[in-house]
């Protein structure tokens, strides 16, 4: 069973220190490679599916979360308020207010709408020590958030879309979602959990009922699992121990924009009122990462790999054209690195790198070609043999840039 607290220690991915605090990791350099290539493809995703990102301050004025809600239904989630003159402010539990101000700062035309508005953004929640654990639950969390700005009538397709978006972010990831759950207020709860409004619930709940039904996906409803504004579409993901977790989310919101005095103007001149889809493709890059390093064991795709390809030479002799190598691998930008024979025996370097993809062994006979040839080994064991460098460079480019699992696009004999 893989564990991501311990294979992210072991592979060198992220660590914690008492000094730093619990549930506030850092992300060692292959971490944040993994990170950060995760985050740039999240962003090409939604730069393709028409969002703009936006960047917005960690901090706010607690007079902001009060208008939101968060103050009076959240507030248990947050951290204390800091004094700074006569003014509070607070680390912020959610990107949403902001993003209702940047809204709002400027008017809008129905012809703009629907207008999607993208971050990904840092937010801060108080979680107790004992529910703490790995990158899973952690308090400074990195949020692939947006916030879509529509008609009542573009709700519906923007939150199917929003489905479709994480729908082909998990094929490329290679993450299966367990079910998808319909998140609604629990009968009777009390103590201001939920805004007191039954009409804004009936028609949110509708909607997201008719997003459900209308993508042909099962949904089961859960609840006392609702935000504390409205009901949502949460995606739940599961990992090798069974335990359950929501990773991605889907919500239509008409609390928000009420709060705000959100308006844009109409076909007929008037003001009206915008629908706010909130929608997560990855939700926390840290739980994304987690369940990554758990479902592939380390072994991650080879366009998610901190590294894709390794160069080995067999000895000494042939470390000039393993450095050839190197810099032509780095020069179409894909992530390699040498293991020469200062590292220990070739058995040893290859099993050390057993979760590398592809790794180019340069012999005595391949050194003799010219350093044009290599002799390939993949992950999975296979060896397609010895071919040319500038086949296999090409042959990983491709791999990286189709996203998909497979490391060879040829049936290769195993060794």
């Amino acid at each position: 069973m893989h564990d991501h607290r311990r294979l992210g220690r072991e592979l060198d991915l992220f660590d914690t220190d008492p000094l730093m605090g619990a549930g506030l990791p850092y992300w060692l350099p292959d971490g944040a490679i993994v990170r950060h290539v995760l985050e740039e493809y999240i962003r090409e995703a939604e730069r393709e599916a028409g969002y703009r990102h936006v960047y917005s301050p960690v901090l706010g004025k607690r007079e902001l979360y009060e208008i939101s809600g968060h103050w009076d239904h959240y507030s248990d989630d947050m951290f204390p308020p800091m004094e700074l003159g006569a003014e509070q402010v607070v680390l912020r539990p959610s990107l949403c207010p902001h993003h209702a101000l940047i809204y709002r700062s400027r008017s809008h035309s129905y012809r703009e709408l629907p207008l999607r508005m993208a971050e990904l953004g840092g937010m801060y929640r108080s979680e107790l020590s004992g529910v703490l654990g790995g990158l899973t639950r952690v308090r400074s969390i990195q949020l692939n958030d947006a916030h879509i700005f529509c008609t009542l009538e573009q709700a519906v397709e923007e939150a199917r879309a929003a489905l479709r978006l994480i729908a082909r972010a998990y094929a490329d990831l290679g993450i299966r979602a367990a079910r998808h759950r319909l998140s609604l207020p629990g009968e009777g709860e009390g103590g201001g959990k939920y805004v007191a409004d039954p009409e804004l619930w009936r028609r949110a709940t509708a909607l997201l009922r008719e997003v459900l039904d209308g993508s042909g996906i099962p949904y089961e409803a859960a609840e006392g699992e609702a935000a504390f504004y409205g009901p949502k579409i949460d995606v739940q993901i599961t990992d090798p121990a069974g335990r359950e977790a929501t990773l991605s989310t889907v919500q239509i919101d008409f609390h928000q924009p009420e709060r705000f005095d959100l308006h844009y103007i109409g076909p007929d001149g008037a003001k009206h009122r915008p629908v706010m889809v909130h929608r997560g493709i990855i939700g926390s890059v840290e739980r994304a990462v987690a369940h990554l390093i758990e479902q592939h064991g380390g072994a991650f795709p080879a366009w998610l790999a901190p590294v894709q390809l390794l160069i080995l030479p067999v000895s000494e002799a042939q470390l000039a054209p393993a450095q050839r190598l190197l810099r032509r691998a780095l020069d179409q930008g894909l992530r390699a690195e040498l293991a020469g024979p200062e590292h220990g025996t070739l058995g040893a370097r290859i099993r050390a790198a057993r979760l590398v993809p592809y790794q180019a062994v340069i012999g005595e006979r391949e050194a003799a070609a010219d350093g044009d040839l290599v002799a390939v080994r993949l992950r999975d064991g296979r060896r397609p043999g010895a071919v040319p460098a500038a086949e296999l460079l090409g042959r990983i480019a491709a791999r990286v840039a189709a996203r998909g699992p497979e490391l060879w696009d040829a049936v290769v004999d195993a060794a």
